[in-house]
């Protein structure tokens, strides 16, 4: 596991810019601004989640 410090980052890179902009994306088309907004925090949670999980694995990996 502390191998693979990559593939966390890039998930939760993807969640946070990926998933605001699928959103915004749906919003823009339909005209609801609430998918974008509801959206919001879970994917922020989600992602910064993830950055501090890998971030940890790879200061556990250089230490």
């Amino acid at each position: 596991m502390l191998k693979k410090a990559g593939l966390p980052m890039i998930v939760s890179l993807a969640v946070l810019i990926g998933l605001p902009v699928f959103f915004l994306f749906i919003s823009l088309i339909t005209g609801e601004w609430g998918y974008l907004i509801w959206s919001l925090p879970p994917s922020f949670l989600a992602g910064f989640t993830g950055l501090m999980v890998s971030r940890n694995i790879s200061r556990m990996k250089n230490v």
